[in-house]
């Protein structure tokens, strides 16, 4: 049920893309479908890992390691150690979610939980070697000074304002 609201999106987005590209009249929405069907057999393997993984955590991670480390307790020590372990996560969207997702339904609070995510999508090692490798060393080093703070002022902000919502 969790996933309705973007599978309806998805679906609505996916059907627009098709009759723009079937109104076309040029094939394009039969390339598009077979574009979209080799890049989900390209990251297959890789989604099969990631969910394999994240539901493997519960067995291998105790929920009390989890906790200890990232419940809701912590406080700033769990914000700062999901900040840090989100920015060490490698992969995108599609494998590091479900991965924090079943760390969180183990045991981590919401604001460790969120420097998670914050830190993968601002910190991330790959984010870092992507940047330097694309853009610059400079570049790269004065985003990830602007942003250095954010996922545990996220982790920080959410952990307190949970109550709230």
């Amino acid at each position: 049920m969790e996933l309705l609201p973007a599978i309806g999106l998805l679906l609505i987005m996916s059907a627009s893309m098709l009759l723009i590209g079937r109104r076309r009249g040029d094939g394009s929405d039969i390339r598009g479908l077979r574009t979209g069907g080799k890049m989900f057999l390209n990251l297959l393997p890789l989604l099969l890992l990631a969910f394999t993984l994240a539901g493997l955590l519960r067995v291998a991670l105790p929920p009390e390691l989890i906790r200890s480390w990232l419940g809701a307790e912590t406080g700033l020590t769990g914000i700062f150690v999901g900040g840090v372990c989100g920015a060490l996560v490698l992969g995108g969207p599609y494998a590091v979610f479900p991965i924090i997702a079943e760390v969180y339904r183990i045991g981590a609070g919401i604001g460790p939980a969120v420097g998670m995510i914050s830190g993968w999508a601002l910190l991330g090692v790959a984010q870092l070697i992507m940047g330097i490798a694309f853009i610059g060393v400079r570049f790269t080093l004065i985003r990830t000074l602007i942003v250095l703070a954010f996922p545990f002022v996220a982790g920080l902000t959410v952990h307190f304002l949970a109550d709230w919502v």
